[in-house]
């Protein structure tokens, strides 16, 4: 694995700075497992929110789950009423657009939102869905032989790695 030459801590400061915008009272942070759990943690701290942020896992809806099986990352627990609510989902790399789809899923599994934003801190294109994020701090190119993942140091500094696969 090696560190790639985009500076993660810059990036979440221009993602910080966007989601403002989509945010208002009631909406609810989602975070993807994992990179996008960490970014709904530092948002809700640095903007000062109340609400508690969800935890959603695309493990159980992969059109993938026969190859990749149950992973060890976290399981969704979303601490507020899908129904009627306004989300705000958060992803640390947006690629094929197959984990979104996957989330999406879980998430109506929950009920039916009001309304679904993404933010996602890059895009790297590649999509094979329809699916696009309303807020993205950097797009970026990467070989489809590369996998590019947010990475948080033990103080909770935001770097990324980018390997081979």
């Amino acid at each position: 694995m090696s560190q790639l030459a985009l500076d993660a801590e810059a990036l979440y400061d221009d993602l910080k700075h966007s989601v403002r915008s989509l945010i208002s009272p009631t909406t609810q942070l989602l975070g993807v497992t994992s990179g996008g759990v960490w970014l709904a943690e530092r948002l809700k701290a640095d903007l000062g929110l109340a609400s508690p942020i969800g935890v959603i896992s695309s493990a159980m809806h992969r059109d993938d789950y026969a190859r990749r099986g149950m992973t060890a990352a976290a399981q969704t627990q979303i601490p507020f009423d899908v129904n009627g609510a306004e989300v705000l989902l958060l992803d640390d790399v947006l690629y094929t657009g197959r984990t979104i789809r996957a989330v999406l899923n879980e998430l109506f599994d929950f009920g039916r939102p009001a309304s679904v934003k993404l933010a996602v801190l890059v895009d790297r294109g590649g999509r094979e869905l329809p699916i696009a994020a309303d807020v993205c701090a950097a797009r970026i190119h990467l070989s489809p032989q590369q996998s590019l993942a947010l990475a948080r140091s033990a103080s909770g500094q935001f770097s990324f790695n980018v390997k081979e696969i």
